[in-house]
């Protein structure tokens, strides 16, 4: 099944998964009318589920089924749309749209939105820890995995890193360092979260399969950072030259245009290499490698 087949498809496994959780949650509560729908609004906003198909693609490249996989997809999509709710309030990044439409703050409110964040992330690790085909051992380290790639150790402690530098000159290095916090921990949290359904996973797999999410996750950045500069919007459907309007550093500044698109196919080529070893099922997760680097948008 071709890669776009395969996301299509996997989508859909995800929002079908997402709503069932989503709404049994939201059953349990008292007069919950406006979180419910806020939570709901903020996950199904167009995202396209990058995440959730690194769990499965890893999933299958290691022959798992991919319903074992539903739980782990749930959870890292919860913490992607909660951090994009609380980014796009006043106090952080303050943005009236996202993908076209008004962010949660705009269409709810401010106290609502900060709600929906902390409802999202919590119901992550409730999904994590429903009744399923995972053994105690792997819902532990899942657990472990994903508050480790959200908290100050990932996903957070990137944004602050992200706030702090604003006008300032950074290094290509301290760039590095806080995109492989604020978005590379969580696409690695992915793809480990994937490998982790596999209830006897061999550790030196699963430590091939982190150089390949760490090496796309940065040929991710970089590439949205050169189509800040040559597409009209960003994936983010932000306005264009955001980062530069902000006198954020990004890779184009530092390397040039030129050089940024030299890197990203250098981590392109080193995520293939961590791949080696593995057979055809893991031909979609070497597709999606070059889709990261090749799309326009």
């Amino acid at each position: 099944m071709l890669l776009k087949q395969l996301t299509r498809h996997y989508q859909q496994q995800v929002d079908n998964a997402l709503e069932q959780l989503i709404n049994t949650a939201s059953s349990k509560a008292v007069n919950n009318t406006s979180l419910h729908q806020a939570m709901h609004y903020s996950v199904f906003n167009g995202g396209k589920r990058i995440r959730p198909l690194l769990v499965y693609l890893t999933g299958q490249a290691l022959g798992l089924l991919t319903d074992q996989q539903d739980a782990p997809a749930c959870a890292v999509e919860l913490i992607h749309c909660y951090s994009l709710v609380h980014d796009d309030m006043p106090e952080m990044d303050n943005d009236d749209l996202r993908r076209g439409k008004p962010t949660c703050h705009r269409q709810f409110s401010q106290e609502v939105a900060l709600l929906t964040g902390d409802a999202l992330q919590t119901l992550a690790f409730e999904a994590l820890t429903h009744k399923h085909s995972l053994s105690d051992k792997q819902i532990v380290r899942m657990v472990n995995t994903l508050a480790q790639a959200s908290g100050v150790a990932g996903m957070a402690g990137g944004q602050a890193l992200d706030l702090s530098a604003t006008g300032k000159q950074l290094s290509l290095e301290a760039l590095q360092i806080m995109h492989e916090h604020k978005t590379g921990a969580l696409i690695r949290a992915s793809v480990r979260l994937g490998a982790l359904c596999l209830a006897e996973i061999d550790e030196a797999q699963l430590d091939t399969l982190d150089q390949y999410a760490q090496n796309i996750g940065l040929a991710f950045q970089i590439k949205d950072d050169i189509l800040d500069i040559e597409s009209d919007t960003d994936t983010l459907g932000k306005q264009q030259g955001a980062d530069i309007s902000l006198d954020k550093a990004t890779y184009p500044s530092l390397l040039g245009l030129e050089g940024a698109k030299t890197m990203a196919l250098e981590c392109h080529q080193k995520a293939l290499q961590s791949l080696s070893n593995f057979d055809h099922h893991a031909d979609p997760l070497r597709e999606l490698a070059k889709y990261i680097i090749t799309r326009d948008h």
